[in-house]
């Protein structure tokens, strides 16, 4: 279970029942034992899985009797610690509204307290040691309470009860605000929340210590400090997220639909990708902010620091990760004073370790249909993961996913957990952050894995780990191949592994390799009778020069069209002549092939002049979407000469769509049109695809599916047959890989009938 204010729960409820007893903390979840009749009890067990706390979530649970003991009164006893634990970890919870009104209260003694927390809200993953989750197994473990913490913290009519990570003022998680030449400008809280606002005022970039990590911030009105900033971390056009003060300055500057407003409001307050208000005064730098994109990414301030902050600040203000592109977030304060401080012109650090690192998590809403898309699972979200119809067997299997956007899965005593998005682990300071976070993991369980699982790829980091590890450990090592762990995911966020009719699989991605040694991306499979078959895929074009090609778009423009006559006066203005010689003998002898998707949309990127060389992944592909929502607007209107333009015969052939959008480009249509007729191509392709196989049921997933419109089109044109799923509390990029190789795991039948309930 994950017990969050479970313990003061019980006790009272039990008060309220007039019940004598205890209840404790175990490596197993949460144990209670009282003395009641056959009836009381009961009634009090049926009252506690009926109204537990909203935070937590009961996995298991059973009452029976015990040998006849007699209690004066009811406890919470100190919690038990003696075998492996069987526990859902907690992730962070943002700032409760309770604590929101004590720091803006003058007459609270928590009144501008900048770690104010409760049983509701605070860190909790970010800062264990071990478990259960008590003060003594936590960062907080050094941090002595005044008395007055101590008896609310004894107090069970006191919301504070068993908070663990309960402080105020009197003995405070103590900041400190230095410059970029690590000297001590300030160390008074009230102080140093208003030199950070004068600092944001006069132009300065401050990094700030928060719960997973620490972010660099500045003014969201100052173009100046933004375009200072991007010089600083090496990020010339990737967007960067706001954090606002309030909902009310949000609303002026953006769309909100319910969905979304309760996504920020949540106890996980992620980033949420929001369209930009057009026509509407703004001060905000967006053109610096989010670079040719009409979708900001938002969040609210989720602490009480940044609370008191963005409140007095009154202002948005920029809060992007602590590091360097591509490197992991900085979460040590030695670390971010020395190595920061070439961004930051000030740090502000405290002395509340965080142990755990974790990125802000991020999602998106399609903009028709308003599917929810997982972008990045992390801070407020990860590592729980909860299926209330999966039950697994004892086994415990290790699940260590792909190399870009990295996770690891571990299933443990029949609890799964999956863990935050850990970035690219495509070089050396990635790889430590993900070995020693999944360390730590694999020590708070106690965990041997018996089994890995890893990706096919044998050049990924992830999957040289797992053959060390399976080495070390003599457990069983599997792999897994990358399209059909995509697949895999979808079927088990829905608990679709059982199903007896056959399921379509729709797995679009960048890369990742195939049975035949090939590169996929452009997948169709069909899941039945626990097994996968690819079925189709879209026809195979040149890849070459390995990442190159993921960077520069122009370079799959080049793989597909070097040899389409039409094609050469749009083309080779994008390269040297010396490139284009070298290409053409580099592509004449090439022997590696890839039918992604992923740079297809790379290809018409190129082609419409939109982009040649991209400085982050997916870029080509988001400024695709963004021309496409031009021609759409408010409406997916699809004009009908489009729909009934779907009678290729070679329908999955790579070479013809690149020649039709070539003619396109050619006989002048503009370039949202183009964009849109690309999308919806793509559409009716699946269409095409799902009415052969006849399969109600179809699952999408991979990068190419964070893609809203696309989304919002299958589900206006295909959706009128089929039942579709896609991924929803997993991001369809390769986080997910990890916990669909668990499921992909489970889809032998011998492995399935322990997996579902």
């Amino acid at each position: 279970m994950q017990g969050v204010g479970f313990r003061p729960f019980i006790f009272q409820l039990a008060k309220k029942f007039g019940l004598t007893g205890w209840v404790n903390n175990s490596a197993d979840g949460v144990h209670i034992e009282f003395n009641a009749d056959e009836i009381v009890s009961k009634i009090f067990y049926d009252e506690i899985i009926l109204n537990a706390p909203p935070l937590s979530h009961i996995t298991s649970h059973e009452m029976k009797k015990t040998s006849s003991i007699e209690y004066e009164d009811f406890k919470i006893i100190a919690s038990c610690n003696n075998s492996d634990p069987v526990l859902l970890i907690s992730p962070d919870f943002a700032m409760c509204e309770n604590c929101r009104k004590e720091i803006n209260d003058k007459t609270n003694r928590r009144y501008n307290y900048a770690f104010t927390t409760c049983t509701q809200c605070g860190p909790r993953y970010s800062i264990i040691t071990q478990l259960p989750y008590d003060r003594g197994n936590t960062a907080m473990e050094n941090f002595e309470m005044c008395n007055q913490c101590n008896n609310e913290y004894n107090d069970a009519g006191n919301r504070r009860h068993f908070s663990q990570t309960n402080s105020c003022s009197n003995c405070a998680v103590e900041m400190k605000l230095f410059n970029n030449r690590q000297e001590t400008i300030e160390e008074y809280q009230l102080k140093i929340i208003s030199k950070i606002c004068d600092l944001w005022n006069n132009g300065k970039i401050v990094a700030i210590k928060g719960i997973g990590g620490y972010l660099l911030t500045c003014d969201a009105t100052n173009e100046k400090v933004i375009a200072e900033l991007r010089k600083r971390k090496h990020r010339p056009s990737k967007p960067f997220a706001l954090m606002f003060p309030d909902l009310l300055s949000v609303e002026k500057e953006v769309y909100l639909h319910k969905a979304e407003i309760n996504e920020l409001e949540s106890v996980a307050a992620p980033i949420v990708l929001l369209k930009q208000k057009k026509g509407t005064q703004t001060r905000l730098a967006l053109h610096q902010i989010a670079p040719r994109l009409s979708n900001i990414g938002v969040m609210l301030p989720y602490t009480p620091l940044f609370q008191l902050l963005l409140q007095q600040f009154s202002k948005p203000i920029v809060a992007t990760s602590g590091n360097t592109s591509n490197s992991p977030i900085v979460f040590k304060d030695e670390v971010a004073l020395n190595e920061l401080n070439t961004i930051a012109d000030y740090i502000l650090v405290h002395n509340r370790d965080i142990l755990v690192p974790q990125d802000d998590s991020v999602i998106s809403y399609s903009r028709h249909y308003q599917h929810r898309i997982m972008l990045r699972r992390a801070r407020g979200f990860a590592p729980f993961y909860l299926s209330e119809n999966i039950v697994p067997p004892q086994t415990t299997i290790l699940a260590l996913g792909a190399l870009l956007k990295s996770s690891f899965s571990l299933l443990h005593r029949q609890n799964i957990h999956v863990s935050q998005y850990l970035g690219n682990t495509d070089n050396y300071d990635a790889q430590k952050n993900f070995d020693k976070i999944l360390h730590h993991f694999l020590e708070l369980f106690h965990a041997k894995p018996e089994v890995i699982l890893v990706d096919k790829h044998p050049g990924y980091f992830t999957s040289q780990l797992g053959e060390q590890l399976a080495k070390k450990w003599d457990s069983q090592l599997i792999k897994v191949q990358h399209h059909e762990a995509h697949f895999a995911s979808v079927l088990g966020e829905y608990n679709l592994l059982l199903e007896a009719e056959p399921i379509l699989g729709v797995v679009w991605d960048g890369t990742g390799l195939g049975n035949d040694e090939q590169i996929w991306g452009g997948e169709f499979f069909i899941y039945h009778e626990y097994a996968f078959s690819r079925i189709n895929h879209f026809d195979y074009f040149n890849f070459f020069l390995g990442d190159k090609m993921a960077l520069e778009p122009r370079l799959s423009a080049f793989s597909l069209c070097h040899e389409i006559e039409e094609a050469a006066s749009i083309l080779q203005p994008k390269f040297t002549i010396i490139e284009w010689d070298n290409y053409q003998k580099l592509i004449a002898t090439n022997s590696l092939k890839t039918s992604s998707v992923g740079r297809l949309f790379d290809a018409v990127a190129s082609l419409l002049g939109l982009i040649d060389k991209s400085t982050f992944e997916g870029e080509a592909a988001m400024l695709l979407e963004e021309e496409a929502h031009q021609y759409f607007k408010s409406e997916l209107h699809i004009p009908n000469s489009w729909m009934e333009n779907n009678s290729m015969e070679h329908y999955l052939s790579t070479q013809s769509l690149m020649k039709e959008i070539i003619i396109k480009i050619k006989d002048g249509e503009n370039k949202p049109e183009i964009a849109a007729w690309f999308h919806v191509k793509l559409v009716l392709i699946i269409q095409r695809v799902a009415d052969n196989s006849s399969c109600e049921k179809i699952c999408f997933s991979g990068g190419v599916f964070q893609n809203g419109l696309l989304i919002d089109l299958v589900t206006k044109i295909v959706g009128k047959k089929h039942l579709l799923y896609f991924n929803k509390n997993l991001s369809p990029n390769d986080e997910n890989i990890s916990f669909g190789q668990l499921m992909h795991y489970s889809n032998n039948k011998s492995h399935i009938q322990y997996f579902n309930a």
